[in-house]
């Protein structure tokens, strides 16, 4: 990108996630490893856990880059590389500990995504790429949503003046080999299961249908998992194929959406993988839940995944993995996704 080219553009939010986690870390490593990429990003956040992320990520004996507070997003552009543009979404608070569930960090984290998303609706940043938070910590600060994609989702619809349910959003995990959007996110099991109902399933079809198209630059071949042990079997294993899964595919294709299925869901999956030997049979996989959709795309690499968030009035990326409390501090985590999700945020907002 050129400096004109730059100056015209919006500028990328990256929330700092989780301050005990490793998402200031990886965000330092970008900025360091990657400059060309991160040109006209800023980092949404804090300043003191940024600092100490900074110099986790240095190593030992190695200078760690500079943080520039900015104090407006299009700053960012006139940051030099190797410096790390922050705009405060918090005042300066005390170090949490690497590794620890605090309520504070939550906060922090929460914070940071809320300022972003405000942000995007405003038009002054053409995204946000969301580093890890903990869900825990969330909770502890008494932030009423479970994730970003619901923060974010009631956050759209608040903007919108509409209820939440007016603003159905979806979780996409993509990669170069796999795509899969889910019909259900952060819910349990069982809910997940009485969420497959032809509406829903409806719904995330005609979802996903509206954001393949504008990222592919044609309607997305659509294969549609089912719930049950071989898609039921004709009703021996289950009646949600029949009864939810079928009909909403058969309304999707009256409506010219591109929908086949339900497929078997042990296959369907590796029918639609893209590898350098053959092209996928599908764009992506509407899977029925949160783990089968998610696995097979973190079993490919989730240094590979990104995931995003579709049906927002923003574009929202993110690494497809979480706070990495384990190795928080230790300058060991690979930034590799978040770069993926960096790069994915651009194609999406076209800057």
């Amino acid at each position: 990108m050129s400096a004109a080219q730059g100056r015209a553009a919006r500028p990328l939010a990256i929330t700092q996630g989780d301050p005990a986690g490793i998402g200031g870390e990886i965000i330092a490593r970008l900025f360091r490893d990657a400059p060309g990429d991160l040109a006209g990003c800023f980092v949404a956040g804090e300043l003191m856990h940024l600092r100490r992320a900074s110099v986790a990520a240095a190593g030992e004996g190695q200078l760690a880059l500079p943080v520039a507070v900015i104090g407006d997003p299009a700053e960012a552009f006139a940051v030099p590389p190797q410096c790390i543009p922050l705009l405060p979404t918090s005042p300066a608070h005390a170090l949490v500990r690497w590794g620890q569930v605090d309520a504070a960090a939550g906060r922090i984290a929460a914070e940071a995504v809320t300022w972003a998303a405000d942000a995007a609706l405003r038009g002054e940043i053409a995204g946000l790429v969301t580093a890890p938070l903990h869900k825990e910590a969330l909770a502890a600060a008494g932030v009423p949503f479970p994730g970003h994609t619901e923060l974010l989702q009631a956050r759209c619809a608040a903007h919108a003046g509409c209820p939440i349910d007016r603003m159905p959003v979806r979780m996409m995990l993509a990669s170069d080999e796999l795509r899969t959007v889910l019909v259900s996110i952060h819910v349990s099991l069982r809910e997940a299961i009485e969420a497959v109902t032809r509406e829903g399933v409806l719904q995330s079809l005609r979802i996903a249908h509206a954001s393949l198209s504008g990222l592919l630059g044609r309607a997305p071949r659509i294969a549609v998992a089912g719930l049950n042990p071989h898609a039921g079997e004709g009703g021996l294993f289950g009646r949600e194929e029949a009864d939810a899964i079928a009909p909403a595919i058969a309304a999707a294709r009256a409506e010219g959406i591109d929908a086949s299925g339900p497929w078997a869901p042990d296959t369907v999956f590796m029918r639609a993988r893209a590898t350098p030997q053959r092209p996928g049979e599908f764009d992506v996989v509407l899977a029925m839940y949160h783990d089968q959709g998610l696995i097979p795309v973190k079993y490919l690499g989730v240094d590979k995944g990104v995931n995003v968030t579709l049906g927002l009035p923003l574009v929202r990326t993110s690494p497809d993995h979480g706070t990495a409390f384990d190795i928080a501090g230790t300058g060991r985590a690979d930034p590799a996704s978040l770069l993926a999700a960096v790069r994915m945020a651009r194609r999406l907002a076209g800057a």
